[in-house]
C-alpha cells in the first residue's frame, strides 16, 4: 500500500490469536495475545492512524486489550461488518477505499472485498488468501498484525517512526 490508509480495522481471532478457545476450571474463556502486536498500535498511534476492532464474538480479555492498547474503537459481536465499517467511514469522512483490514475466515470475506486494501494471516483458509492483497508470511497469534501495519507503513516511515521513539 503506497497511501496510508485513513483508518485499520482488524479481526481479533485468528489475527491477534492463535483462533483456538481456551477455558479455565471456571469456564473463562481465556485469549493468548502476542505483544509483538501492541507495537503495530504504537506505530498507528503514532501517525495518526485510528485502529478498529471488529470481532464476531465478545469476550472480555478482547476489551481489556484493547483498553490497555487505547484502541480508538471497539466492536465485538458483530455479524456484519461491512455495515460496522461503512458506518465508521461516515463518521470519520472517509471512504471504504482508505480502509485496511486485516481478517481470517468467512465472516471477514465481506469486508475484505470492500475496503481498499485487505491481508490475512498465512494460516487463513484459501478461499480468504484468495481474496486478500496480501497473504502475510505470519500466522494468526505470532505478530501478524505488527507485520501488516510493517507492510502498511513500509520501511522508510517505519524507520522515521522508530528513530523517534
Amino acid at each position: 500500500m503506497n497511501i496510508l490508509p485513513k483508518l485499520v480495522v482488524t479481526d481479533i481471532d485468528g489475527v491477534w490469536t492463535d483462533g483456538g478457545m481456551y477455558y479455565d476450571e471456571k469456564g473463562n474463556e481465556l485469549k493468548k495475545f502476542h505483544t509483538y502486536d501492541s507495537a503495530g498500535v504504537l506505530w498507528l498511534k503514532k501517525l495518526d492512524i485510528p485502529l478498529c476492532i471488529c470481532t464476531g464474538e465478545t469476550t472480555l480479555a478482547v476489551e481489556r486489550r484493547a483498553t490497555k492498547l487505547k484502541v480508538e474503537y471497539l466492536h465485538q459481536g458483530i455479524q456484519n461488518k461491512v455495515e460496522v465499517v461503512k458506518d465508521l467511514c461516515l463518521e470519520l469522512g472517509i471512504e471504504l477505499d482508505q480502509v485496511a483490514y486485516i481478517g481470517d475466515d468467512i465472516n471477514d470475506l465481506g469486508i475484505m472485498r470492500e475496503v481498499g486494501f485487505s491481508a490475512c494471516p498465512k494460516s487463513a483458509p484459501v478461499y480468504i488468501q484468495e481474496v486478500a492483497d496480501v497473504v502475510l508470511t505470519k500466522n494468526g497469534g505470532e505478530g501478524v498484525f505488527r507485520e501488516f501495519v510493517e507492510g502498511i507503513l513500509g520501511a522508510e516511515r517505519l524507520t522515521e517512526i522508530i528513530s523517534g521513539l
